[in-house]
């Protein structure tokens, strides 16, 4: 995989690409390089066929991703058009890890803050070790969460709970975040490397045609209705059907033995 920027290291193996974010020394703070490099990273993965999931997370233990770099904001939000940019360069990034066609995992471990609780919730799935913590502290900032946040936040939790999160400002620990439903599961961050790896290995063994089917309907889903591409949908699930992949499932479990999927 080509890396495109130091502070973001990525690599594949086992059908998984990683994307770990390398800022270890600012807990892996986001800086602009790092939101303009998302977008170049996950269409590789998603021109990749080796690839079948990919695992976000962040180097070290203290953090998956502490917020974006404030350090870089005199510089990249100080004037209306230097924000401009900025702002439309996490739109990109986030918008890209929405539209990225394998499943996507967070993997989240100590603080899990601002644009990194914004990465976290355009993935598809969260895990989180027990040491997790999570805050969105914009009201404490004088900025304005952006749309393209607020709206999946509220899909995933509600609108009580994402008002909380917005109106308080608080940190919020890892038991509280799965009873809001801001994360899938909860393990012991001694074993979240193993647990996460062993969850998306599980994902890459199953048939990549119906991943992707399953991927496609859940986003059309969320999606206005009357924005929805039902006609996709079908098309994405005959093709299922037609598959080698379907006859290689079904003749696996007449014969006992684990499927082969080739993603045809």
């Amino acid at each position: 995989m080509t890396q495109l920027t130091d502070k973001i290291i990525v690599n594949k193996s086992n059908g998984i690409g990683w994307i770990t974010l390398n800022q270890p020394e600012k807990k892996n703070a986001i800086s602009f390089e790092m939101w303009e490099a998302i977008p170049r990273i996950t269409e590789q993965f998603c021109d990749d066929d080796d690839v079948r999931v990919v695992i976000l997370t962040g180097q070290g233990d203290q953090a998956f991703s502490s917020g974006a770099d404030i350090s870089q904001f005199e510089k990249k939000r100080s004037s209306k058009s230097t924000t401009d940019e900025y702002n439309l360069t996490v739109k990109a990034a986030v918008a890209a890890l929405d539209q990225l066609t394998k499943p996507s995992i967070a993997m989240i471990q100590g603080y899990c803050i601002g644009g990194g609780a914004s990465v976290a919730i355009h993935c598809d799935i969260r895990i989180a070790a027990d040491n997790a913590v999570f805050a969105i502290p914009a009201a404490r900032l004088g900025l304005a969460y952006r749309w393209e946040d607020i709206y999946p936040l509220v899909q995933l939790i509600g609108p009580s709970f994402t008002r909380e999160f917005l109106y308080t400002g608080s940190r919020f620990n890892s038991k509280e975040a799965i009873q809001m439903g801001l994360v899938n599961r909860v393990v012991p961050v001694a074993e979240l490397e193993s647990y996460v790896t062993e969850y998306a290995a599980r994902i890459a063994a199953n048939a990549p045609l119906t991943i992707y089917s399953a991927n496609r309907t859940v986003a059309e889903a969320m999606k206005d209705p009357e924005q929805r591409d039902l006609a996709e949908i079908e098309t994405l699930a005959a093709r299922c059907f037609d598959s080698d992949d379907y006859r290689e499932g079904r003749q696996a479990f007449s014969e006992k033995r684990k499927p082969h999927f080739k993603g045809r």
